[in-house]
């Protein structure tokens, strides 16, 4: 007797991501696999009396969403602070501040995440004046949007023992006054931690991101408590917004194995990997844990396998790597995290040894290093499908397009992060200066250029919805009108957030499409996403989540 379908997802405008039968009205799943896609008439001959059957009222039912770069331990850990990304001036600013404030007398430290640059008018800069008219007399820390840049109050800084100063390392900054003591603004995280430090959550859930290194003091039974809870709801965000797949950009053994004792317990909601992240005060020696980590996992829900680095910081705050001055800094290009012979030393023996690489690299500078260090690996190792990549290219220079081609390099870039799309266009874009624009969050030059590409939100930098972000690659208006056009079509953006980000994870032949035998994770749309505005589409919402052939989440 053949097997009958476990789950029946029928009545849909099935978009399968799968060359070979694009379209479909119904699939069958069973365990956790992709057991049938075809019309209705034909998937209902699989029913029987256990099947669950979802209708989707002819909306659109797509491979489940693939997040390539997020931060889910961060995510998580910042799903209850003060969220800013609709707040604009300094009275919206002081009455959230103050309303959050109230709702929590006791917190040792109030932290906000998601503030513009230009929160303040005429672009001026946030200092901790500002902050102490708002909250006096509490510890107060602010972050802009892409977690790069912090600002604190008085009370924060002296708190944390910052207030006049301190030695902090290459591309990071306590920006001091004229008056001698910290102005409040906070470049990268070794300027930010001392402050982040006092907040009862401590600094467990940055660990991946910071030093990649473990919890030492390893943490009491109730803080490990307090951490997979905090993974859990950081997973749970993930499914409702009908994502099935994340690839981390931050790790250690730690977050490793929180994730796994989830999964022993209860089985994951999604498919998580996780790096071992390199930072610059490493040896490369360091190695042998990012290969520990790949061999102990390399489930198809929890794996590991590549290394992370960053090349450079963000336009911003001016710490984004940059071939040319910065418009108005005379002098001043940035400065890499890793000096060029460094990397490709780096670069060659992570790829010897086997392992993927992802360099965090957004200034046009920052991306043709990263390229040049992994041309080098390929001349000392010889090619192999390496499938290395680079986040965010925020800012590219054309002499470079093509060599992601050739060298086989993999673009992720995140088109919700454009300004004037997803971020405020000011000051981002005075600052990358208008000879620039052309290759500012190029996606569609890139793409044309024949680099295989990757869709992100790089949550919570983002908020991890994949409806915005499609929106903002649907919908993305040029800074000037001789610009390139570097609108997304719906099928090449469908196609980033799916079947490459599972390429981009050597598992092309296990999910990323609706073929029989793939693995079943599926999102139902509550809409046709065909049909709808493009202007629309984030009011598009996800009605139901199967990961793993469960169902994790319905609206």
């Amino acid at each position: 007797m053949s097997p009958r379908a476990d789950i029946i997802v029928t009545n849909a405008r099935v978009l399968t991501v799968d060359s070979g039968q694009p379209r479909a009205e119904a699939i069958a799943i069973v365990d956790n696999e992709i057991m049938a896609v075809g019309s209705a008439g034909d998937i209902d001959g699989l029913k029987s009396h256990t099947t669950r059957v979802i209708d989707a009222g002819g909306a659109s039912v797509l491979p489940g969403f693939n997040d390539a770069h997020v931060h889910l331990f961060c995510g998580a850990a910042e799903l209850d602070n003060l969220q800013l990304g609709t707040v604009n001036g300094l009275d919206e600013l002081t009455a959230a501040a103050r309303a959050y404030a109230a709702e929590r007398p006791d917190e040792p430290l109030l932290v906000a995440q998601g503030a513009g640059y230009g929160i303040l008018p005429d672009n001026q800069r946030i200092t901790r004046q500002h902050l102490d008219a708002i909250l006096p007399d509490r510890a107060f820390l602010m972050f802009a949007a892409d977690h790069h840049t912090a600002w604190a109050n008085t009370k924060a800084l002296a708190d944390a023992g910052i207030l006049n100063g301190k030695a902090v390392g290459v591309g990071n900054e306590i920006v001091m006054g004229a008056d001698g003591k910290a102005a409040g603004e906070l470049r990268e995280g070794e300027a930010y931690n001392p402050v982040l430090a006092l907040g009862a959550a401590g600094m467990r859930f940055r660990l991946g991101l910071e030093t990649g290194g473990e919890p030492d003091p390893a943490p009491t039974a109730a803080e490990r408590a307090f951490d997979l809870d905090l993974m859990r709801k950081g997973l749970a965000h993930c499914a409702a917004h009908g994502i099935t797949s994340v690839q981390n950009m931050d790790g250690n053994l730690y977050q490793l194995e929180l994730l796994d004792a989830i999964d022993r317990e209860e089985g994951l909601s999604l498919r998580v990997r996780v790096p071992f992240h390199f930072r610059n005060f490493m040896e490369t020696d360091v190695l042998d844990k990012a290969e520990e980590m790949h061999r102990r996992f390399r489930s198809e829900r929890l794996r590991s396998g590549f290394v992370k680095m960053f090349m450079d910081g963000v336009v911003d705050s001016w710490t984004a790597v940059m071939l040319d001055d910065y418009p108005g800094k005379p002098g001043w290009r940035g400065d890499p995290l890793f000096e060029p012979a460094r990397f490709a030393e780096i670069a060659t023996e992570a790829d010897r040894r086997g392992l993927q690489i992802a360099v965090h690299a957004i200034g046009d500078g920052a991306v043709r290093g990263v390229l040049d260090g992994y041309e080098a690996a390929r001349k000392a190792n010889g090619p192999r499908d390496s499938r290395h990549r680079i986040e965010h290219i925020e800012v590219i220079h054309p002499d470079d397009l093509g060599r992601f081609r050739d060298l086989g390099v993999a673009a992720s870039m995140q088109p919700i992060h454009a300004p004037g799309t997803g971020f405020s266009l000011q000051p981002t874009a005075s600052i990358i200066g208008e000879a620039k624009w052309p290759y500012a969050y190029a996606w569609q030059t890139v793409r044309e250029a024949g680099a295989p590409m990757i869709f992100a939100t790089d949550w919570p930098v983002s908020p991890i919805d994949p409806m915005s972000n499609l929106k903002a690659a649907l919908t993305r208006k040029r800074w000037a009108e001789s610009d390139p056009d570097q609108r997304q079509s719906l099928s090449d953006a469908l196609a980033s957030y799916t079947r490459d980000g599972a390429w981009i994870e050597f598992m092309e032949n296990r999910k990323g499409m609706l073929r029989p035998g793939m693995l079943a994770d599926v999102v139902v749309l509550s809409d046709d996403i065909e049909t709808t505005d493009p202007e629309a589409i984030d009011q598009v919402r996800p009605a139901v989540t199967i990961a793993d052939g469960r169902v994790v989440y319905e609206a």
